[in-house]
């Protein structure tokens, strides 16, 4: 194989590796921080229909006040199963029905709390450095079967050196988010 041949597929990685930081941000959002926001419902899932379907899908998600999200229910015959699906969503929120209004006070959040939300946020953040890691060992698996088929020591390196910056800017960025998360889920 001459150097010229191979070419490694840097954007595939790159893809992969931002796919673990855009799932990181989704958990990220539905981890509750003691402020309203419409995001933290996205993962619930709502039996409608027959089959789950996102809350967003089913009626309008609003924040009205800094405390307090509300779900105004499209269809009458679904609100039980809404106020159902984000009582046993986890959230720790008790819905309060009023017609198709479903609303939801965000109670504040207690010490205990929000130590354990920060713990539940470097659990996600260390998913996600395992998932960009991955990714890295993946590109390194690669460069090390092309090594064998004849590519050259120079380039062989500075392949490496180019997947091994990709993973550390991608674990810095995981790390910087966790950081966010973290100041965010501590602010009284």
């Amino acid at each position: 194989m001459s150097e010229e041949d191979f070419e490694l597929d840097t954007d595939d990685l790159q893809r992969r590796m931002d796919g673990a930081l855009s799932a990181l941000r989704m958990e990220f959002q539905s981890l509750r921080t003691g402020r309203a926001s419409g995001s933290m419902l996205e993962p619930v899932m709502v039996d409608a229909y027959g089959s789950p379907t996102p809350i967003n899908q089913v009626g309008t998600v609003n924040v009205p006040e800094p405390r307090m999200v509300t779900v105004n229910v499209w269809d009458k015959s679904l609100v039980g199963k809404v106020e159902k699906a984000i009582r046993e969503s986890g959230l720790g929120i008790n819905p309060q029905t009023n017609g198709t209004i479903i609303m939801l006070p965000i109670p504040e959040l207690n010490e205990e709390r929000r130590r354990e939300l920060t713990k539940v946020a470097a659990q996600y953040a260390e998913s996600a450095r395992v998932a960009v890691r991955n990714v890295r060992q993946a590109g390194m698996q690669e460069l090390k079967k092309a090594k064998a088929d004849g590519l050259s020591e120079d380039e062989h390196k500075l392949w490496t050196d180019e997947v091994q910056e990709m993973t550390d800017t991608h674990i810095a960025l995981v790390d910087k988010a966790l950081e966010t998360k973290q100041e965010e889920i501590m602010q009284v």
